[in-house]
C-alpha cells in the first residue's frame, strides 16, 4: 500500500508538468477577446433618496449591478499587456400607487388623518376607486469604456495571474417615468401644453370663467411656468459623465490552444462632481450634489486566442 501511494505521488508532479509546462523564459506575444461580463456590488445609486421620495423601493434594483461587455488583450512587451473594455447595464424599478383625493379641513398642517373610525377631526380623505391609478418607474444606466494595462506573472503555460487597472470614461442616466393610463399613440405625439397652429402654440383657459377671471388667471400665469394640459405622463432624464478607475487582480487559464477563462477582482472608482448632471442630456444641474460609482467588482470573461 505504502508502495501505491509512493508512486502516485511521484506521478502528480510528472502529470501537471505534463498537462502545464513552465511558462518559457523567451518573451510570449498573443492576445484574445470575449464576451466580458462586470458584477459590480455599487455602494449607493445617485439619486436613491430622491426616488424613495416617490414612492419606489431603490433596493429593488439589481445587486449587484451587471454591465453586459466586451473586452480584448494584447502582449505589448515582456510580461506587459494592454486592453480594452466597452460595456453597458442597466436596472429598472416600478410601482403601482394607490391614491386619495385630499383637502386641508382642518388647523394642523399636513396630512391628519382621524383619531378614531369614529371621530371626524383628520383631514377630509377619499379613495380614488378608479383604474386610473398613476405609475412611476426609474431606470438605472451604466456604461463604461476604458483602456487595460496589467503585468503578468506566469504560473504555467496555461496559468497566470496579472495586476492592473481599467482606466476610461463612465456614463450614468437616471430616468424616472411618471404616467396614468394606458399609452396611446396619437396622445404621445400632441403637444403638451394646447393647440400647435402655424408654430404657435395656443394655451387654454376654461371657457367657464368670466372675462375679468381670466385676464386675472393669465395675468398670474404670465410670470409662471406653464403647467402640461396634455399627455399621459412625462420622463425625466438625468445623466453624468466621470472618469472611471478600476484596479484589480486577474487569474487567466488557457483551457484548449485558442480558448480560455478569466477571472478579475478589482474595486471600481469613480465620482460625478456637484453641479456636473445634466437634465435630457443639455441642461446643467447647478446644484445637483456630488455621486461616487464605487463597489467591489468581478469580472468574467471567455475569450478567444492565446
Amino acid at each position: 500500500m505504502l508502495r501505491r501511494i509512493f508512486f502516485i505521488l511521484h506521478l502528480i508532479p510528472l502529470y501537471l508538468s505534463a498537462q502545464s509546462d513552465l511558462y518559457p523564459i523567451q518573451d510570449y506575444y498573443g492576445g484574445g477577446i470575449g464576451y466580458s461580463p462586470m458584477y459590480i456590488s455599487l455602494d449607493s445609486i445617485p439619486g436613491s433618496d430622491m426616488m424613495s421620495a416617490l414612492g419606489l423601493n431603490t433596493n429593488n434594483f439589481d445587486n449587484p449591478f451587471i454591465v453586459h461587455g466586451g473586452e480584448g488583450f494584447t502582449h505589448i512587451a515582456g510580461r506587459w499587456r494592454l486592453g480594452g473594455y466597452a460595456g453597458i447595464g442597466s436596472s429598472r424599478i416600478s410601482n403601482i400607487m394607490d391614491v386619495y383625493f385630499y383637502q386641508e379641513t382642518n388647523d394642523s398642517i399636513g396630512i391628519q388623518e382621524n383619531s378614531s373610525p369614529l371621530a371626524s377631526d383628520g383631514d377630509k380623505i377619499v379613495a380614488y376607486e378608479g383604474s386610473f391609478r398613476p405609475t412611476v418607474s426609474a431606470k438605472f444606466s451604466l456604461t463604461l469604456g476604458a483602456v487595460i494595462l496589467e503585468y503578468v506573472i506566469p504560473i504555467f503555460r496555461d496559468l497566470e495571474i496579472s495586476g492592473g487597472a481599467l482606466m476610461g470614461l463612465g456614463r450614468v442616466n437616471v430616468s424616472i417615468d411618471q404616467h396614468t393610463g394606458e399609452a396611446q399613440w396619437n396622445d404621445l405625439f400632441s403637444n403638451s401644453y394646447g393647440t400647435v397652429s402655424e408654430g404657435a402654440v395656443y394655451y387654454s383657459i376654461d371657457s367657464s370663467y368670466s372675462d375679468t377671471d381670466a385676464d386675472s388667471i393669465i395675468g398670474v400665469m404670465q410670470g409662471t411656468t406653464l403647467s402640461p394640459v396634455n399627455g399621459y405622463g412625462g420622463m425625466t432624464d438625468i445623466s453624468g459623465t466621470f472618469f472611471n478607475f478600476q484596479p484589480y487582480v486577474a487569474i487567466k487559464w488557457q483551457i484548449m490552444d485558442r480558448v480560455g477563462l478569466r477571472l478579475s477582482l478589482g474595486y471600481n472608482q469613480g465620482t460625478i462632481g456637484a453641479g456636473e448632471w445634466f437634465l435630457n442630456d443639455r441642461k446643467q444641474i447647478a446644484d445637483s450634489p456630488k455621486s461616487t460609482i464605487q463597489g467591489l467588482t468581478i469580472r468574467t470573461m471567455f475569450y478567444f486566442g492565446l
